[in-house]
Formats: structure tokens, sequence, C-alpha cells
């Protein structure tokens, strides 16, 4: 079996799914990419078991076939040749020869019969959306994802459907973000959770453009097309905690402040917050806005002060430094409005500024004040 491909060619379609190899596999198999020769196309697979990519290319090619290629040293060499046209020639025991202009490599590939089979896409609902519509969806959320694995639900993002709008939701008990597009028409209601792997791989391939995507899904996997590159992961088999109970609704102060003031005044008081808190707090007196850290154990000690609007009562309040800061990345106007009530209660931050299609709200929770 014999193919002809462009090496900058099948190096950057190979960089889009090597994300999904783990490097500490239990099946060596794992290890590998399936390539797939039919005709002039070739099709390349990677997985991790929970998480499948695919991507195809065209190559010169009379044959088809299958091989299982180690992912590591070929993407290696790949990374220091030329771009130029690489010959690929597999034996019958899976022995590879890849010539160059100027040189011949030799790896042992594996049998492709033992490649685990993908997931199919039976009994699934499909609608689609922008591509850059899902980026930004994910951008907005995951960084709220948790890590905790005793509460697995947590460790992915709520996909919420109605008839005409998606909405997107990510806690890790802390903080929250829900995000709504309304320009999505999806066939019918329905819920699931994506875990963050599967996403960060999707935020990496997907263009931040118009392209239509398709995405379906079924009890147990989502299934994401985009032009000649394909993912399907499987769902998080949880039920996600009801976070509409904890979004409150009579959050009567509203302050509104710069963003970029806002954050750059947050990281460098935060340099002297305590490092296992991170904690900042936030005195707010009329027009002006407090900020103050402090780590008692290294008598270490920030404060900064900067204009704002507020309308409410004097107010002090407490929040993780890192999470406001990760928070406010989320919300791209200059201004935010944040809507708080007591220094118990959970703060909600918003753009000043939203989309005609999308609304944006962040929650976080205060932390206890050291008086």
């Amino acid at each position: 079996m014999k193919f002809i491909v462009s090496s900058s060619a099948l190096l950057k379609q190979l960089q889009q799914i090597s994300g999904v190899i783990n490097s500490n596999t239990v099946l060596p198999i794992l290890e590998d990419f399936l390539f797939e020769i039919d005709k002039n196309k070739l099709t390349v697979t990677a997985t991790d078991l929970e998480t499948v990519m695919k991507v195809h290319l065209p190559i010169e090619a009379k044959d088809t076939g299958k091989v299982c290629i180690p992912a590591k040293i070929l993407m290696d060499s790949l990374k220091n040749i030329a771009e130029q046209p690489l010959t690929f020639n597999i034996d019958k025991n899976y022995g590879i020869e890849i010539t160059s202009d100027n040189g011949k490599y030799k790896v042992m590939g594996e049998n492709p019969d033992n490649f685990p089979r993908e997931p199919q896409a039976d009994d699934a609902n499909s609608f689609s959306m922008s591509s850059s519509a899902l980026v930004t969806a994910i951008n907005k959320s995951i960084f709220a994802v948790s890590n905790d694995d005793l509460r697995p639900a947590m460790t992915g993002v709520f996909f919420e459907l109605e008839n005409n709008s998606i909405t997107f939701v990510a806690t890790d008990a802390h903080r929250l973000v829900r995000y709504t597009r309304k320009d999505v028409t999806c066939p019918k209601k329905g819920a699931f959770i994506v875990p963050k792997k599967p996403l960060s791989l999707l935020k990496s391939a997907l263009p931040d453009n118009d392209d239509e995507l398709t995405i379906s899904y079924n009890e147990s996997h989502l299934f994401v097309t985009h032009g000649g590159t394909e993912l399907v992961c499987r769902l998080i088999d949880a039920r996600f905690p009801d976070y509409k109970v904890v979004i409150p609704t009579d959050n009567p102060y509203k302050l509104v402040v710069n963003r970029h003031d806002f954050q750059n005044a947050l990281r460098r008081v935060s340099v002297f917050s305590n490092k296992s808190t991170n904690q900042i707090a936030l005195n707010i007196n009329g027009s002006e806005l407090h900020l103050a850290a402090q780590d008692v154990d290294f008598s270490n000690e920030g404060n900064e002060r900067m204009a704002c609007q507020y309308d409410g009562e004097n107010l002090q309040i407490a929040f993780n430094a890192k999470f406001l800061i990760e928070m406010l990345n989320g919300a791209e106007t200059n201004e935010i409005n944040m809507e708080l009530s007591t220094s118990t209660k959970a703060g909600i931050i918003k753009p000043s500024e939203q989309g005609d299609n999308e609304a944006l709200l962040m929650l976080v929770m205060p932390l206890m004040l050291n008086n």
C-alpha cells in the first residue's frame, strides 16, 4: 500500500487531533493514529476511548487500506521536515517507510483491526450553529468547570436546548457562568453535559468564523462535524445541579466599573493576598471602590482606590481575586455591571452591553471577611 501526501498539510491536520491522545494510556494502540486510505482521500483518527477526533485530507493513492502509526514519532519527524511531498509505503506486516526528497525513515506500525471502533450516531438529534458561536460559548464558560472528580456533573459544560435558543452553563460551586445564544434553532428541548477535554479540543480546532457546524447528540454521545474535522465524545452521565435556584433575583445594589482598570487593580493588589484564598475585600462607598488584600502570615498588604458608579448602601464584600480576574476576561466590554446585596450573598457580573443574540451572566460566591 502506498500514498503521497504534503508534509505540512499532514502535520497541520495531525496537530488538530493529537491533543486527544493521552501520554499514559492503558492500551498501547491508543498512542497511534489510525490511517485509512480510500483512493485519493486519507482519514486519520485519534481516540482515548472517551473522545474520538477525525480529519480528512486529499492524497495521491491508488490503493485502499488501513494502518496504525505511532503518533509521537510521526509528529516529531514531521515537525522537522520542510514542506514537500512524502511517500508512505506500507508492507503487509505494517512496516512503514517514509521517503522525502533526501531521506528515508522507517517506523513499525500496528494492526488496524485492534484500533477501537468509534461510536455510531444512532437515534441522534441534530441542529446547526455557527462555529464562532460555539467557540465563544466554550471560551466564556470552560474556565468555570470544576476539576473535582467526586462531582462528575460539574466537570463539564451543561448544554440546555430550547426550540429557539441554547444555553451553556458551567459551575464549580464557587462561581457559575450562564451564556445563552438566541440565534440557534434546536429540533426539540434537551440537555446534556459535555466534558472539558473535548470542548478544549474543539476550541483549538474550530475557526472563529461563520462556518456552519453540525451538532448531533443521543443518550450517550455528542457528534460535531465541521468540514473535514469530526469529533465524537462520550457525554457525562450525571444530573447537573439546578443552577437556576442559586442565581439571586433581588440584588438591589448596582456597581458600574471600568473592566480593564478593575482587572489590572485586582492583579496588582492580589499579589499581596493570602495564596490559598486569593482574598480581596471590596469596600464600596459612594463613587469610590477600595480594594484591599493582606497575607497575615507574611505581613503583606496591598490597597488601591479607583473610581466607580455605585447605587446602593455602603458595602464591604470579599471575593477570590483569581475568580474575578478570569470572569472579567469573559465580559468583553469596556465597563461591567456588578449586582450585589449583602456581604454573604452571591454577586452577579454582567457586561454593560450585550449582543442581540447573546446573554452572559456570571455569578461569584463571596468569601468570609477576616475583620
